[in-house]
């Protein structure tokens, strides 16, 4: 017997978006389908649609950021939603309050939907179980699990340059034990059909059976990279190391930077991604990172729109079940 996918309402359309592990190929096109439809709201005279007129998104970052919170808050405003950015070092949370009793003030204002970032595994999923029905979460990156709108974002990115996902070779390259963007990247690529994702990291830098998320696992970055479509290098996410996990990112750049020579491995027309922010070299040179086969600002291009699909996608269940009952 199948079990209910928490994320989905009763018809099966998305309520919220918490990661990408579940959710079946085709809801996974949709989203990508309707940032298509977003994408050319940057070229009217007016960059907004009325969607979310009359709407409230709460940006709840526990965790600092600047890029991610900002597309947000941009693709909420091009809904015609209000925004509200809450900062939580100054919030009632450091005065004692607890995060239940915040939300439910927060619901209290007719807030309807909250974009979360927080350092804990499962935060995005807690506050999910602990909203009203009318409220949307949209899971913004939780510890080391999953950050799904930036793996949409990189797939849209994908199918931007190469069409198909079916025939692409594409390599994950870095922190791959940190990296909650890698676990929903992997996810991602695999629902979608990709040929091959492959992982390429130190050993120190792997989770353990990495093998069974259907990845194939090389720690030589040159036979890793060898006849790759695409290439999504990661940053070492230092504030999460616990003991010494690398000699020193010099020899780390030495060993798993990706330079214009290490870049030659893969194919001549290969892409270069990176989720950001990106630490020029340490895991890239700058003259891949600025190079013509990068697309690292196409990807902050495309979040936005991106974002606008996820949140219309989740609110339209809701509205399309208010107007149901009008």
């Amino acid at each position: 017997m199948s079990v209910k996918n928490f994320q989905l309402d009763d018809q099966g359309r998305l309520r919220h978006f918490l990661t990408i592990e579940g959710l079946k190929r085709q809801m996974l096109v949709d989203i990508l389908d309707t940032a298509e439809s977003f994408s050319g709201v940057v070229d009217q005279a007016v960059k907004k649609v009325p969607l979310l007129r009359g709407k409230t998104v709460v940006n709840l970052f526990f965790e600092s950021s600047t890029r991610t919170r900002t597309t947000f808050e941009l693709a909420a405003k091009r809904l015609s939603a209000d925004v509200l950015n809450i900062n939580v070092a100054v919030s009632a949370t450091t005065k004692g309050e607890t995060l239940l009793d915040t939300l439910h003030n927060l619901q209290a204002m007719h807030c309807d939907m909250f974009v979360v970032r927080h350092a804990e595994s499962g935060a995005a999923h807690f506050i999910a179980r602990h909203v009203a029905p009318h409220i949307s979460v949209i899971n913004a990156g939780d510890g080391r699990h999953a950050h799904p709108t930036q793996a949409m974002l990189d797939a849209f990115t994908i199918r931007r340059c190469k069409g198909d996902f079916y025939p692409l070779n594409v390599a994950i390259v870095g922190d791959i034990l940190h990296s909650r963007v890698a676990r929903s990247q992997i996810h991602a690529l695999t629902t979608l059909g990709v040929n091959e994702v492959r992982v390429i990291a130190p050993k120190t830098l792997l989770p353990k059976d990495v093998e069974t998320l259907g990845v194939h696992v090389y720690h030589d970055l040159k036979q890793g990279l060898r006849d790759v479509d695409v290439i999504i290098m990661l940053r070492l996410q230092n504030e999460r190391m616990q003991g010494q996990l690398l000699p020193s990112e010099h020899e780390y750049f030495q060993l798993y930077g990706l330079t214009e020579d290490t870049l030659a491995y893969a194919k001549p027309d290969a892409i270069v991604m990176h989720p950001g922010p990106i630490n020029r070299g340490v895991e890239i040179d700058s003259q891949v990172a600025d190079g013509p086969r990068s697309v690292i600002l196409q990807q902050v291009t495309h979040g936005t729109a991106v974002r606008m699909a996820v949140m219309s996608m989740c609110m339209g269940s809701h509205i399309k079940a208010e107007g149901s009952t009008a």
